[in-house]
């Protein structure tokens, strides 16, 4: 099981430090989270995301060579032709393509069978007015009806207070498949300014619950 980090904006490199396994930047200008500016120079053991939303595929394309990003994040209403376009685009070796589907009671998980091949993970966020973010946890017993072996990320208000519910979700059929855990909005002071001292807590408490492993690897 691996840690993402999202939404990072003002300290970046304090979070680093802590060494998750991916760090996700929006690039979205409509979000509180929009990053501008320079990202530091980060560990090579972590993974840098660029989360897009309906940007054009050059927009993409710019940012990923820009911010040499190892994986981008598509959180918008992206059919599986331009998941395709941005693989056949971008020959960077482990690049990585992540489809987000937001979740509810009504999600059709017929859905994803059109983004099987041109996709590495998809990630599953709780359905909100606004696309990541919202603060809010989906019901996860929902994702006993997935019918794919792809492996995806879990999102939608993760905080320090889950914890119990992780440990009984990852002892779950539901998350056979689940990659990794996605944190934002529960750890911020305001949008985009992460609280180090409690992601520091959140992982020692993932670490000795035995959800991840010191060395950061599943």
């Amino acid at each position: 099981m691996k840690l993402k980090v999202c939404g990072m904006k003002y300290n970046p490199g304090e979070v680093a430090a802590l060494q998750p396994d991916y760090l996700g930047f929006i690039f979205w200008e409509p979000s509180a989270r929009n990053f501008v500016g320079e990202i530091p120079e980060l560990p090579t053991t972590i993974k840098k995301f660029g989360v897009f939303v309906d940007a054009s595929i050059k927009t993409v394309l710019d940012k990923v060579i820009t911010y040499d990003l190892g994986a981008v994040q598509l959180h918008g209403k992206e059919n599986a032709g331009y998941c395709k376009a941005i693989r056949d685009n971008i020959q960077k070796e482990g690049f990585e393509i992540i489809k987000v589907f937001s979740v509810n009671e009504d999600f059709d998980f017929g859905t994803l069978k059109d983004y099987e091949d041109v996709c590495d993970y998809f990630l599953f966020d709780t359905k909100g007015k606004l696309p990541g973010g919202n603060g809010y946890t989906f019901d996860w017993s929902l994702l006993n009806d997935y019918p794919s072996k792809k492996p995806f990320f879990l999102s939608g208000g993760i905080g320090l207070e889950s914890m119990e519910k992780l440990k009984d979700f990852l002892k779950s059929p539901a998350s056979t498949y689940c990659h990794a855990i996605d944190v934002n909005s529960k750890f911020e002071t305001k949008p985009g300014l992460k609280k180090t001292e409690a992601l520091r807590a959140f992982k020692a408490q993932l670490i000795e619950n035995r959800l991840i492993k010191t060395d950061n690897r599943s």
